[in-house]
């Protein structure tokens, strides 16, 4: 079988790593830690797991870590996962099963969301992902969500990546405020101009989008919580964006701490 390097990207996961390391050891040529500076312990219980653990370069473009990550893989094939995915057992076999006979160059894989005590079955589902390659098929693009560029036809395979995104709601919405603000620097850096109307009509056609487009009323209770998510990103992504260009403005007066 060819050999497979499996990338995990990790920065104090501590709690999730060992799930994600497990599930891929029995197909693994290599396990491939790119570390982002944890000081959890992470490092060291990658380690002990047999992966090999380098530090991610020094930068804040995600597809630029992504990048250096793949060139330190040894493997023909690469398989990326974040430290709070796991491969599932009809997964593990599909991509055992493909590779011996590949018919594409570049697989994406159904990602599985798990919230508030369940898989979700609609929301987020399925988040098709590009996550397998050949080696030199593929590279990424994007400062905060990496994108592939890749030629040619995909394949998509059976099973699912379980993610488990959150520890909890804190957790949830601390990331989503997060993203949203490192999205608002991005849009920013582009030039987009704040306009009143996205900050009141985007955040409402994000739940729309989420709640009833993509289904998540289907998932109960849960399916709304995550719509209402999508709502408060979009909203808090363009007030930063506002921020961001009321301090051009004003400077340091723009929040005045202290005598």
């Amino acid at each position: 079988m060819p050999m497979i390097s499996v990338l995990i990207r990790t920065k104090n996961e501590i709690e999730n790593i060992g799930r994600a390391i497990n599930s891929v050891k029995s197909f693994a040529y290599e396990i491939v830690v790119l570390d982002d500076g944890s000081t959890d312990g992470t490092v060291e219980k990658a380690k002990n797991l047999g992966a090999k653990v380098f530090n991610a370069p020094k930068t804040d473009n995600f597809a630029e870590k992504l990048n250096y990550g793949i060139k330190l893989c040894k493997g023909e094939w690469i398989l990326i996962l974040d430290a709070d995915e796991e491969v599932s057992n009809e997964l593990k076999k599909s991509i055992m099963d493909e590779i011996k006979k590949p018919r594409f160059n570049a697989y994406q894989i159904a990602r599985r969301t798990y919230y508030l005590g369940k898989f979700l079955k609609y929301t987020w589902y399925p988040e098709w992902r590009l996550k397998l390659f050949k080696k030199g098929q593929v590279y990424f693009v994007g400062e905060i969500h990496e994108k592939p560029v890749f030629k040619g036809r995909k394949g998509r395979l059976k099973g699912d990546i379980y993610h488990y995104s959150y520890k909890n709601l804190k957790h949830q919405y601390i990331k989503t405020i997060d993203y949203a603000q490192k999205s608002a620097i991005s849009l920013f850096k582009e030039g987009k101009k704040f306009k009143f109307y996205n900050l009141l009509f985007n955040p409402i056609w994000s739940f729309i989008k989420t709640y009833f487009v993509k289904r998540a009323f289907m998932d109960g209770f849960r399916g709304l919580l995550i719509s209402i998510s999508a709502c408060f990103y979009t909203f808090i992504k363009y007030l930063f964006l506002l921020e961001l260009e009321l301090k051009e403005k004003y400077g340091d007066a723009l929040w005045k701490r202290g005598s």
